[in-house]
């Protein structure tokens, strides 16, 4: 896409542009807008239309259910046939911010894109995203937007590299988190962790006692509660390889030139940050870059094996399946 088609879809989220992106959601459209952990792309999440063609964009399997994010708790409840103790006690604590709970649908809500009877929703932090859902007056289904697998969009620019149809961005900057929500199931009697994320595990037990950690990535058209449980996901173009150590990897059967991630310490190609929410608020720019230079393997330095680390290494490990 050209750097004039690009200024034609990204539109500043000035007074005007959210005025704009709003009356494309009304009527049934979708609008790509920043979140603090990435970009996402938004329908009313009670058009089931309008849901659709986020499915169609993205070319997205329907078996993947969608977020809905909402402007505040109370929206979040009307949404919900049950809204647990826990679930009020994390909203008060961690709302506007990068959680998001799964709890039952009410019956009046169209399930969003997956056949089950629950509903993953939050409240997200960006003011972009909170002034959109204000001035929109609806709930939004929004997943990362970008196409199915691929690696999630922290920037504008990375929407409509990755959606060239898409038919506005709200630009927001760069997404200040890197990496998508944290989501718990508050389905049964222990909070269950359904996908790493931007929020780490120390703060939410905290809160609610222990959490059961997830399973085995989700097969294919296998029935599930969150985005983000599918074996491959997150995937740049190239080929990813994690390894324990990027120097003592043999590289005569990998395709030339290699690129070389990894964090402060290590040599490499794209060097980032010791700190593992810093390493994953530059994760996905990263592999952006480094599959915009066209490289066809990209070495990945594997991340220590502690909690701290686990939605990147979660991230990772996806991206190399």
């Amino acid at each position: 896409m050209s750097g004039a088609a690009w200024r034609d879809r990204i539109v500043a989220s000035d007074a005007d542009g959210l005025s704009r992106a709003a009356g494309l959601l009304r009527a049934g459209s979708v609008v790509a807008f920043p979140t603090e952990t990435v970009y996402g792309l938004g329908a009313d999440a009670f058009s089931e239309k309008a849901v659709g063609e986020i499915y169609r964009l993205k070319n997205r399997p329907t078996w993947n259910p969608l977020i809905v994010h909402v402007a505040d708790v109370a929206a979040a409840r009307s949404l919900a046939a049950d809204w647990p103790d826990g679930a009020e006690e994390l909203a008060a604590r961690f709302w506007p911010g990068p959680l998001t709970l799964v709890v039952r649908r009410a019956p009046h809500l169209p399930g969003i894109g997956a056949s089950n009877d629950t509903v993953a929703v939050r409240v997200p932090a960006h003011p972009v995203a909170l002034e959109l859902l204000k001035v929109a007056g609806l709930p939004l289904a929004a997943p990362s937007a970008n196409r199915s697998e691929g690696i999630s969009p922290t920037t504008a620019e990375h929407v409509v590299r990755s959606l060239p149809d898409v038919p506005m961005v709200l630009d927001g900057g760069p997404c200040s988190w890197g990496i998508e929500s944290t989501v718990l199931d508050l389905t049964g009697d222990v909070p269950r962790l359904l996908r790493p994320g931007a929020l780490g595990l120390r703060v939410l037990r905290d809160t609610v006692g222990p959490i059961t950690l997830p399973g085995a990535a989700a097969e294919d058209g296998e029935a599930r509660s969150s985005p983000g449980l599918s074996r491959r996901h997150y995937a740049p173009r190239a080929r990813v390889v994690l390894c324990p150590d990027v120097r003592d990897v043999d590289r005569s059967g990998l395709t030339e030139p290699v690129a070389v991630l990894a964090y402060e310490g290590t040599d490499g190609t794209e060097i980032l940050s010791a700190d593992p929410g810093e390493y994953a608020a530059d994760l996905y720019a990263a592999l952006h870059r480094l599959d915009d230079a066209g490289y066809p393997t990209i070495l990945v330095q594997e991340p220590p094996r502690t909690e701290d680390w686990l939605a990147v290494r979660d991230r990772l490990s996806r991206a190399a399946a």
